[in-house]
């Protein structure tokens, strides 16, 4: 095998082990994470997550876990402590809510 050959080998694996792991990442949180994670006294939060860092429910055009296409989306929500949803401090006046929001929303 040339080192050509070698070397588009490598970059196609490369990409075809990328595009296997971002669907890993947007696949739903299983129903034991969830579970352990409101055990552990978490909370789902709608409108605190940055841009991809949701932890599901991303709304119209996205799958789940991972895909909000906007920093604080209203329609995703992220895993927070318990009784800190509403009272984190977030960029602009936002506050989080246990119920989807109509704001900042993907256009």
């Amino acid at each position: 095998m040339s080192t050509k050959s070698t070397l588009n080998a490598a970059v196609l694996a490369g990409a075809v082990a990328a595009a296997v792991s971002s669907l890993a990442i947007a696949a739903p949180l299983s129903e034991a994470e969830v579970k352990a994670a409101m055990d552990a006294g978490k909370e789902k939060c709608f409108g605190v997550a940055l841009k991809g860092q949701n932890d599901c429910a991303a709304g119209p055009g996205t799958t789940c876990q991972a895909t909000s296409t906007v920093d604080y989306q209203g329609n995703a929500w992220k895993f927070v402590d318990g009784g800190t949803c509403t009272t984190m401090e977030l960029p602009g006046g936002r506050k989080g809510s246990p119920e989807a929001l109509s704001r900042d929303l993907p256009s």
